[in-house]
């Protein structure tokens, strides 16, 4: 009985767990961290797949799920501690963190990383909307937005990004 009810959700990990993990990297830039919200949101959808009312695409809900498990957790105190405390520790490590050299690597990217200092409100836009290839009506409902507000928090984060891409030479 469990193996059936599972089966559905593992197909959904192998479909979508990629979008899942790089959302969870977007919003809290910690491969730990990001793997330990994934859990969550799997967790979340195995618990709510019968929930699932079709009102958008399976897509659009799980990533909907990640954006709203990955604010909760940004907004957690665990998470402001962490980071007090990395704050503090960051110049007494002697070993690097194997991630760390991945993170730069990535950050070193001009437009990820211009994307990537985006106020929040910018960035989920563009996230949804080019790394995600999400339409603005899957946008607008992922994010709790109207369709409006999309369209014009996406013009202006190519305003921006532009701006900031032709300040550092980037074209």
């Amino acid at each position: 009985m469990i193996e059936r009810e599972i089966a559905p959700v593992d197909a959904l990990m192998k479909e979508y767990g990629n979008d899942v993990l790089r959302t969870a990297y977007c919003y809290v830039k910690n491969e730990g961290t990001a793997r330990e919200i994934f859990q969550q949101v799997y967790l979340k959808v195995f618990k709510n797949l019968d929930s699932f009312r079709n009102e958008s695409s399976i897509k659009t809900w799980i990533i909907r799920i990640t954006v709203n498990t990955c604010k909760d957790y940004l907004k957690s105190v665990h998470y402001r501690n962490t980071v007090e405390i990395d704050e503090t520790m960051e110049n007494t490590l002697a070993a690097p963190d194997p991630y760390e050299a991945i993170e730069k690597e990535q950050d070193n990217m001009p437009v990820r990383r211009a994307v990537m200092e985006l106020p929040v409100k910018y960035r989920d836009v563009i996230v949804c909307l080019f790394y995600h290839q999400l339409s603005i009506k899957e946008t607008a409902k992922v994010l709790g937005l109207p369709e409006g507000t999309v369209k014009s928090r996406c013009s202006r984060a190519k305003e921006v990004l532009k701006a900031e891409l032709e300040r550092r030479g980037v074209r």
